[in-house]
């Protein structure tokens, strides 16, 4: 009788509600209390303390006025916290942005940037209702640490005009024109810029070691700004710059486009969801790590493409879950959501009672806030643990970083991503075995109990009857070797036996490489069986043409020996 391994029971698939839900909606369900409330309005308002001037930072690094961080922590922010997946989940303007805000506004100015976040949002929603959310987490690590140390050199880089007070009339956004630039201007740095820039980041970095829970951003920013002001030292100021930052939000609009526009566009609209979806469920991820609680990835994409593009529509810029802000909620006591709608309610309120004072913020101020996150974003032990680990490792990471660097940040990753893919194929090809002999006894496990690993012996049976094992996916880069060790076989036996015991999965390639073996097999008189198949494996099997009379398959290697007539 052929008979094939029981399957394992599969979960039920989860239904629309379950994935789609927001973690508002079941907070409030399961019961939310005022003590709740409270401890999420802590957390909410040390979120935005460390929100507010980070959202001015990033919106003017990335080539745009400081309001424009504002609206999009206000509004992206609250939305992110509302409808998404993530029950710690803080939205807002992120340094990660910054190279592909400013590479976009310098090349279709701010209204293709708002044309791209509103494509790239709707792009994030279909790809959530399309349940795509689950496989971001297939990008190779050595990619996202590569491409994120990538980011922080040009965040850096884009800084040194501001920390050293720099008049440049015209900054180029490639590193090496840029570096070139600043080189050639460096002569004309004005000493009290400097000594702003370094007391900000001096004063962060200084309290962060002895008192790491104070807001050390917003205490720089503030401390710097009133010694600019008491001493009336000449630095340049988001007043002076700007004009300072409105009071209120804008009304919501949208700009005129065509499809000329949209086709321009496109490709950043790619990069801008690409990088939102690989951010925002990282973060969501490292929330998990730190609550113990589990996130809904696809629902988290759907809120992040309706943030983004209700962002924009009121004059802001790109929104992601940001890694340091949730983190920073977590370690604050939120309990829910709620913190960080309340979050950009306190962004809200700053701008309605205390934007006159922001015109009074030095650039170089925000310059080493900046700085410190492009220093913080690099993950230094393991970019240098990465480039001991392998070769393929090395590679696929210092790939990722350069390419970042010097070319484009979708390049990158799809580079990086390419590489990584063909790293895995390899190793997964490498892994697959193939032994030949029969089976004689089971080996016992560490506790002596049995049920370990069937071993062969060669002359169990006699020659008439060939038994050999594969181990491990038999997919296409496997097949060559797996082939070529099966051609090996010297004189034809009467019976082959084939056992699949370990085979995990089959792919269509390594089906029909095996179809031709089998059918050399059988024009040479031997009897084929194949043993112990999965349902998956045989399904692909039978696909490719490996059934009767071409082949048998039995539950076992004895019942295939039984089957063909017993033991020689």
């Amino acid at each position: 009788m052929e008979t094939t391994a029981r399957s394992p029971l599969r979960r039920p698939e989860p239904t629309f509600a379950e994935l789609f839900t927001p973690k508002l909606v079941t907070i409030l369900r399961d019961g939310y209390t005022g003590a709740d409330f409270r401890a999420d309005a802590i957390a909410g308002l040390t979120v935005a303390i460390v929100a507010l001037p980070l959202s001015m930072a990033i919106a003017i690094g990335s080539g745009l006025s400081p309001d424009k961080g504002l609206f999009t922590a206000i509004v992206g922010g609250f939305l992110i916290s509302a409808l998404g997946g993530s029950r710690f989940q803080i939205g807002g303007p992120a340094g990660a942005f910054i190279v592909l805000i400013a590479s976009v506004v310098e090349r279709q100015g701010y209204d293709g940037l708002v044309l791209a976040t509103l494509m790239a949002g709707a792009m994030m929603m279909a790809a959530g209702f399309l349940r795509l959310g689950t496989y971001i987490k297939y990008i190779p690590f050595p990619v996202t640490v590569g491409f994120t140390a990538g980011i922080a050199v040009i965040i850096l880089a884009s800084q040194l005009k501001e920390l050293l007070g720099l008049d440049m009339a015209n900054e180029p956004a490639a590193l090496l024109p840029k570096v070139r630039a600043l080189w050639e201007s460096v002569g004309a740095f004005r000493p009290a810029t400097v000594a702003l820039s370094l007391l900000a980041i001096a004063t962060i970095l200084g309290l962060r070691r002895v008192r790491p829970k104070w807001p050390g951003l917003l205490i720089a920013v503030a401390a710097t700004t009133v010694i600019a002001w008491l001493l009336q030292l000449d630095v340049t100021t988001i007043g002076s710059r700007f004009g300072g930052v409105p009071r209120t939000l804008p009304a919501p609009s949208l700009p005129a486009f065509d499809l000329a526009k949209l086709a321009a566009v496109f490709p950043d609209a790619v990069a801008i969801a690409l990088l939102g979806a690989i951010e925002s469920l990282l973060s969501a991820v490292v929330a998990d790590g730190m609550s113990g609680r589990k996130h809904r990835s696809n629902c988290e994409l759907v809120a992040q493409g309706a943030a983004n593009m209700a962002a924009v529509t009121f004059g802001g810029m790109c929104v992601t879950g940001t890694i340091a802000r949730t983190a920073t909620n977590i370690r604050a006591g939120a309990r829910s959501p709620i913190s960080g709608m309340l979050h950009a309610g306190y962004i809200l309120l700053f701008m309605l009672l205390a934007a006159p004072l922001a015109a009074y913020i030095p650039l170089a101020s925000l310059g080493g806030v900046l700085a410190v996150v492009a220093w913080n974003m690099i993950e230094k032990e393991e970019f240098a643990s990465l480039l001991r680990a392998s070769w393929g490792d090395a590679t696929v990471l210092m790939a990722t970083f350069l390419l970042t660097i010097f070319t484009d940040l979708t390049v990158a990753i799809g580079v990086g991503v390419t590489l990584g893919a063909f790293l895995f194929l390899h190793r997964m090809a490498e892994s697959v075995e193939i032994e030949g002999g029969v089976p004689l006894v089971v080996e016992d496990t560490a506790d002596g109990r049995g049920g370990g690993r069937t071993t062969y012996r060669p002359d169990a049976y006699n020659g008439d009857i060939a038994v050999y094992r594969i181990s491990g996916a038999f997919f296409f880069g496997a097949t060559a070797a797996v082939s070529s060790a099966l051609d090996r076989i010297g004189a034809h036996p009467k019976t082959f036996i084939l056992d699949f015991a370990e085979v995990p999965l089959v792919d269509s390639t390594a089906a029909n490489a095996l179809e031709g073996f089998v059918h050399k097999l059988r024009r040479a008189g031997t009897a084929v069986y194949f043993t112990s198949a999965r349902r998956n494996v045989r399904r692909t099997l039978l696909a490719a043409g490996l059934r009767k009379p071409l082949v048998r398959y039995a539950s076992s290697i004895e019942d295939a020996v039984a089957m063909s007539g017993g033991r020689g």
